[in-house]
């Protein structure tokens, strides 16, 4: 600490030809984080993991991302991700931790680039301490431990943006056309919110740059055509397929990658429009409970209210994921309430926001005296980068109708930044008694001490009173014996700074432990001492032990008590009657396991069903086929085979239609069929079909009554078999 204020030349330049003996430490806790243990998730996110099983088999599925071994529908994401993935898998093998691996390097490669960031401009010390907030925020190791898109997303972004502080620092063009394609690139990763860090590049490169506004206008002008350019080479090439030779674009309505990317993956995510054809407001089709996507479908089953059991509304009701002192206070997927204090609300909070108001007094530091004319420093125009970059994304996750808690890695590294800039800054100006500007660091100290119990408090079940009250007091006193003390250039000081920094980042290193401690939920990765119901948020009132997987659903060929209830419309998993959210029992990934199948679903692959299916296949192509990639994915991780989620991920696509599934029949592709309750919105008809011109096959022939298949997510369901001449 007592070196911060020496970030000037002589230390930039001692350390630039040897390995930083500070930087090391943080890297193998990055390391720890994203990587230990990873080899005991075997499915991970079984939607995508089926995916990359698919995409090993041929080119023709590597290329689009086809969710199944026969080509039939697409994941619900653009595919640079899963090639990734897939050639992790080439190369190391078909496992769960396979298709981690490139996550978990993105998320440690995320904590070195941002070192690198703000250590050429900042100082060292900026650098060590916005590489150790990034490794440190809880979001982070959670997404990073699986294989969802987002943590190499932001590494991508990252890249990106240090191709953009190259080009101002060069002033040559070619780094500001690669840092735009870069962009492109990200957008093949997760379309839309890759474009959210644009305000920062177009802010920066015009404030940055030392050329004329002709010039500016045409570069970016110039730039931004690159970017898009990348950004639909995949999705022109797509659509412009036809479609009897390519899968069908997953979680499309339309069959479109550029619907998709601006539908449901772009616009939709901002006002919460989900709905799909059919009903003009639809509730998640897939939730903390279904183990297909990190991205939840609608379907259409509002009808199916009417229609369950009094037993079952009981059952749900007991499991509605509640706030602390009872009711449904945190929103939806636990994203809290729209409004101007978002982040700070249980459940988004706990993931991002631990160190926010030290940023915000950071911000004021940085910027302070600065006029709105300039002329900008260089430290002053990177922290507009970062501030470009942290409002329009924490605006749009403060407003925003539909996301999940692990989209807020998003905000990291400008928080990150902040952290690691402004203690160098803060610190410098307590102790140059720098005016008004001294009491930033106390007041920083102070306020996000006091976030962080209010952030603890509704765990104190979880995690005791101890942490909570330490933190609380320790921040007090420390901020008060700065803001007192007279002699602030001794080793006392220094030490107490130092102290302060811990205390700081003590809690958010614990919850950035818990995916490892308690177990994760690779399906929606969150932190915290629940992690491993993807909730993320204070711990639930469900109380049904018995019941697993979700909700106590079955995976195909699973028994129940509950039969009369088969091929019943259900509510959308995941959800009551009222369309509250459930609270999952087990599909973690638990650190005491060994090997966990859990992939938000922990379903095991009825090994009588799979039997009887194989013996009874005479050369069709699919296996069999069911309504939606969540009973799919464990028999296409599992054998490799092709199974059909004939309305795509949450079974709401409208890729069947009668006559067309007659015709696959008719040529021998599919004959076997297993119907739940779950995931019919978009194919009634077909449904419908399939149950008046087929034959129920015998439970007793295909279905298990062992208690270790009845785990997963689908709803009981019956076989069915048609052939048709």
């Amino acid at each position: 600490m007592k070196h911060m204020n020496s970030e000037v030349k002589e230390e930039r330049t001692s350390n630039k030809k040897r390995i930083d003996l500070f930087l090391v430490p943080i890297v193998l806790i990055a390391a720890f984080l994203n990587l230990f243990k990873i080899w005991t998730d075997e499915y991970v996110n079984a939607y995508y993991t089926a995916a990359v099983k698919s995409m090993l088999q041929s080119f023709h599925n590597f290329f689009y991302a086809s969710f199944d071994p026969g080509g039939y529908v697409t994941v619900d994401k653009p595919p640079v991700v899963f090639w990734i993935q897939t050639i992790s898998a080439k190369i190391f093998g078909f496992h769960g931790w396979s298709v981690i691996l490139p996550q978990a390097l993105a998320g440690i490669g995320s904590v070195l680039l941002l070192y690198v960031l703000m250590k050429h401009t900042f100082g060292v010390w900026a650098g060590r301490f916005a590489a150790l907030a990034m490794a440190l925020t809880p979001i982070v190791p959670a997404v990073s431990r699986t294989n969802n898109i987002d943590s190499m997303l932001v590494f991508t972004l990252l890249v990106a943006t240090w191709m953009l502080f190259r080009a101002v620092r060069t002033a040559k063009f070619g780094w500001v056309l690669a840092a735009f394609a870069m962009i492109g690139v990200a957008f093949n990763m997760k379309m839309l919110q890759a474009y959210m860090v644009l305000p920062a590049f177009y802010v920066f490169y015009v404030v940055a740059t030392k050329i004329t506004w002709k010039k500016k206008i045409a570069f970016l002008t110039t730039a931004t055509a690159l970017m898009l350019a990348v950004s639909v080479s995949w999705a022109v090439v797509v659509d412009s397929t036809s479609a009897d030779k390519r899968p069908y674009m997953g979680s499309s309505q339309t069959n479109s990658v550029l619907e998709l990317a601006f539908g449901y993956n772009g616009i939709n995510r901002l006002t919460g429009n989900t709905s799909v054809t059919g009903s003009s407001h639809k509730q998640p089709a897939q939730t903390q409970q279904q183990t297909a996507s990190s991205e939840t479908k609608q379907n259409s089953n509002s009808s199916a209210d009417s229609s369950q059991s009094s037993n079952q509304r009981k059952s749900s009701s007991s499991q509605k994921m509640q706030a602390p002192g009872g009711g449904n206070q945190n929103g939806m997927f636990n994203t809290g309430n729209p409004g101007p204090f978002r982040l700070f609300q249980k459940g988004l909070s706990d993931q991002i926001s631990w160190l926010l108001p030290f940023v915000i007094f950071s911000i004021v530091g940085l910027f302070a005296g600065v006029k709105f004319k300039g002329p900008y420093t260089t430290k002053q125009k990177e922290s507009l980068f970062w501030l470009a970059w942290l409002l329009p994304v924490a605006v749009f996750f403060s407003i925003a109708g539909f996301f999940h808690q692990y989209y807020l890695i998003m905000l990291a590294p400008p928080i990150a930044a902040f952290a690691g800039a402004g203690a160098v800054a803060l610190w410098s100006m307590y102790k140059q008694r720098n005016g008004w500007k001294l009491w930033l660091l106390p007041g920083g100290i102070l306020t996000t001490a006091a976030l962080q119990v209010y952030i603890m408090s509704p765990y104190v079940s979880s995690i005791g009173v101890a942490p909570i009250a330490g933190v609380g007091a320790l921040g007090v006193i420390l901020a008060l014996v700065l803001a007192v003390r007279k002699e602030r250039k001794n080793s006392v000081t220094n030490y107490l700074g130092v102290a302060a920094m811990v205390v700081l980042l003590a809690m958010p290193a614990y919850w950035a432990m818990t995916p490892i401690i308690y177990g994760g939920n690779s399906m929606l990765p969150a932190a915290g001492p629940d992690s491993s119901s993807g909730m993320g948020g204070p711990p639930s009132t469900a109380t049904n032990s018995k019941q697993s997987g979700f909700n106590g659903m079955q995976p195909p060929g699973s028994s129940s008590g509950n039969s009369s209830s088969n091929n019943q419309m259900q509510p959308p998993s995941g959800l009551s009657n009222s369309g509250q959210m459930l609270m999952p029992n087990s599909f973690s990934s638990k650190s005491s396991s060994s090997k966990q199948k859990s992939g938000g679903m922990n379903a095991e692959v009825n090994k009588k069903l799979l039997n009887y299916l194989t013996k009874n296949n005479t050369g069709e192509k699919y296996l069999f086929a069911t309504t939606d990639s969540t009973s799919a994915a464990p028999y296409i991780i599992e054998t490799g085979k092709p199974v059909m989620a004939m309305g795509g991920f949450s079974g709401s696509d409208p890729i069947l239609t009668v006559s067309k599934l007659k015709a696959m029949i008719k040529k021998g592709e599919v004959k076997y069929f297993y119907l739940s309750g779950m995931g019919k919105g978009g194919q009634s008809d077909v449904i419908t079909w399939i149950k008046e011109n087929s034959k129920e096959v015998p439970s007793s022939k295909w279905q298990s009554t062992s208690s270790s298949s009845q785990q997963g997510p689908s709803g009981n369901g019956t076989l069915y078999e048609i052939t048709l001449k």
